[in-house]
């Protein structure tokens, strides 16, 4: 829940598709799997985080 309340690229993508109609429960879940493999592909490849949202102009 926090993610989709701070400024960022989940906020966005959460507006987005509730916008298009979507589930906001259906949205929420697809947001926590992308958290979810996120943080697992960063442990697997033992790589900092680096947000690349905050280079895109």
């Amino acid at each position: 829940m926090s993610a989709i309340q701070l400024k960022g690229e989940y906020k966005i993508y959460y507006q987005r598709r509730t916008l298009e109609g979507k589930n906001k429960m259906s949205t929420l879940n697809i947001i926590r799997n992308k958290i979810v493999h996120r943080v697992f592909a960063l442990i697997k490849r033992q790589t900092p985080y680096v947000d690349l949202f905050a280079f895109a102009a």
